[in-house]
């Protein structure tokens, strides 16, 4: 027999890109989609018309929704497809050929993000090569790390699909900062809580670093304008980063320059 594959999805406020998502996933035997109980568009409605199972629940941080939704599944196998994601028809053929073929001891294969922003694909620079591990042996699987970037980790070997899967990451610029502003936040708050000491040379070093490590090194400015901006819009994400770190711990009194308490 052959095996069966679930895609799970994690949607909120989704109502732009999660129909295109989950219309390239219907070949699966099923689809899950969880929808963040704060989202307020058409992102319930969408998944509906479409999905196997939907369910509306608080977010619970990156790894515990992500588990939740996979929880859900009954399928051998399962793939991760996130709500600005497209799997096209050569990556289709790929995973089904792949999960079909595989032996035991493989417990999950990695995709290629191919980004699309700013009007174009980006295929240099931060934003590709982006190997995910997205398709994995149901029963054989972990998230490790912290929110809100935990990696999935499986039993087994794993192997790499060669057709990218198509990423949307981004409407236009001001979506993309305005997610530099949330995850930037989530970043610093996780070195808060870990103890980290805030310093200058974090905030003074690593932008600049990232941006040449963008734009110069991994070849972003093949990608002409949009490179540009995407390894400084990157850049600034990593200040904001250290930034908000330093802020947090001087608003406690405990970071450098803060004032002594009355």
């Amino acid at each position: 027999m052959r095996p069966t594959l679930s895609i799970c999805c994690i949607a909120r406020d989704a109502e732009a890109t999660l129909a295109r998502a989950l219309d390239s996933a219907t070949w699966a035997d099923e689809v899950l989609v969880l929808v963040d109980a704060k989202s307020v568009d058409a992102t319930e409605t969408i998944a509906r018309e479409r999905a196997s199972r939907v369910e509306v629940t608080p977010y619970r941080g990156d790894i515990a929704t992500k588990s939740l939704c996979v929880s859900w599944a009954t399928c051998d196998w399962v793939m991760i497809l996130d709500a600005d994601e497209v799997v096209p028809a050569g990556l289709r053929v790929e995973i089904e050929r792949a999960i079909a073929e595989a032996p035991a001891s493989r417990g999950g294969f990695e995709v290629n993000r191919l980004t699309h922003h700013l009007g174009r694909w980006i295929p240099h620079g931060d934003f590709f090569p982006d190997w995910v591990l997205r398709v994995f042996r149901r029963e054989e699987f972990a998230y490790e790390g912290a929110d809100p970037h935990g990696r999935l980790v499986v039993r087994g070997s794993t192997a790499r699909l060669a057709t990218p899967l198509e990423h949307y990451s981004y409407r236009d610029l001001a979506d993309q900062i305005e997610r530099i502003q949330f995850f930037s936040g989530e970043s610093a708050r996780v070195l808060d809580e870990a103890g980290a000491a805030p310093r200058l040379r974090d905030m003074l070093l690593r932008p600049p670093a990232r941006f040449l490590r963008a734009y110069v090194l991994k070849r972003g400015f093949l990608d002409g304008v949009p490179g540009f901006v995407i390894a400084a819009a990157t850049a600034f994400h990593v200040f904001l980063k250290y930034a908000k770190h330093w802020e947090r711990r001087r608003a406690a009194g405990t970071g450098p320059g803060a004032s002594p308490r009355p």
